[in-house]
């Protein structure tokens, strides 16, 4: 794999009980780019998210990171070697406060979150960098404040401050702009921006005008296979993306088969 590319998949399958959820798919992620993978409802993009990050088992094929195959890496072992990723749907202690959860996220990659006899004062050397991480997404006043007050839009920007504690160099986001309105949308848009200075970014993301603003590079899937690849302008230009992806009415909400639907849902 040349030095560009951060990420690979050669001929990655999955397979569910016969049903092939994701066939032969052949991925490059190069250096330093946002690199988005888009498909209807169903195309597999989820289950890659999860044979990348170990929650899943591929039935074939292999996953390189900077060279090194990570096919039968466990997940803990692929984010010590710098492969984050945030999930689809708020993943944050909602009884901690903000600055609370980014200390833990500091403590999971430092090392000490099972240092439980140490004292609270012993974490305050932590709080700088807290600080900085809350600051950079815009959530620095809300520092103290429980999260479960949080408005929906600012779970995921602490979502996204957590996972930049852990200091990836490949960062993966399934969907971060889901259930959100035009103003977080906006705002998550340009935290994504400042997050990928510096490092990598693969992410999944439904909303088009998104991808539009943010992506280097686009990988198009249908029926668990990539349907074609290329910057915004190709992908959108494509006759088979308008058909398989956005359907007759744009939205981009219409399914391929209602099995790869079940294989996501059973992840």
């Amino acid at each position: 794999m040349s030095e560009q590319y951060v990420l690979e998949t050669r001929n990655l399958v999955k397979e569910f009980k016969g049903f092939v959820a994701v066939d032969d798919v052949n991925l490059k992620v190069q250096k330093g780019h946002i690199h988005a993978l888009i498909g209807p409802n169903g195309a597999g993009k989820t289950t890659v998210f999860n044979l990348l990050t170990k929650f899943l088992i591929p039935t074939r094929g292999q996953i390189l990171f900077k060279d090194q195959d990570i096919t039968t890496m466990k997940s803990a072992a692929i984010a010590r070697q710098g492969i984050v990723r945030s999930f689809q749907i708020s993943a944050v202690f909602p009884h901690m406060t903000a600055l609370e959860n980014i200390r833990v996220a500091l403590q999971t990659f430092e090392g000490t979150s099972f240092s439980f006899w140490k004292s609270g004062n012993s974490l305050h050397k932590l709080n700088q960098r807290c600080m900085e991480l809350l600051d950079a997404v815009g959530l620095a006043e809300f520092a103290n404040t429980t999260t479960v007050e949080l408005a929906y839009g600012r779970k995921r920007a602490l979502e996204l401050a957590t996972t930049l504690a852990m200091e990836p160099q490949l960062l993966l986001l399934d969907e971060p702009t889901q259930g959100m309105g035009s103003e977080d949308v906006d705002r998550v848009v340009e935290l994504v921006r400042k997050a990928a200075e510096g490092r990598t970014v693969l992410m999944v993301e439904h909303n088009l005008s998104v991808v539009s603003k943010l992506c280097d590079r686009i990988t198009v899937l249908a029926q668990g296979a990539v349907l074609t690849e290329g910057d915004y302008a190709t992908v959108s230009g494509d006759p088979r993306v308008r058909e398989v992806y956005m359907g007759s009415d744009g939205s981009g909400e219409r399914g391929t088969t209602a099995d790869n639907d079940q294989a996501e849902a059973a992840q």
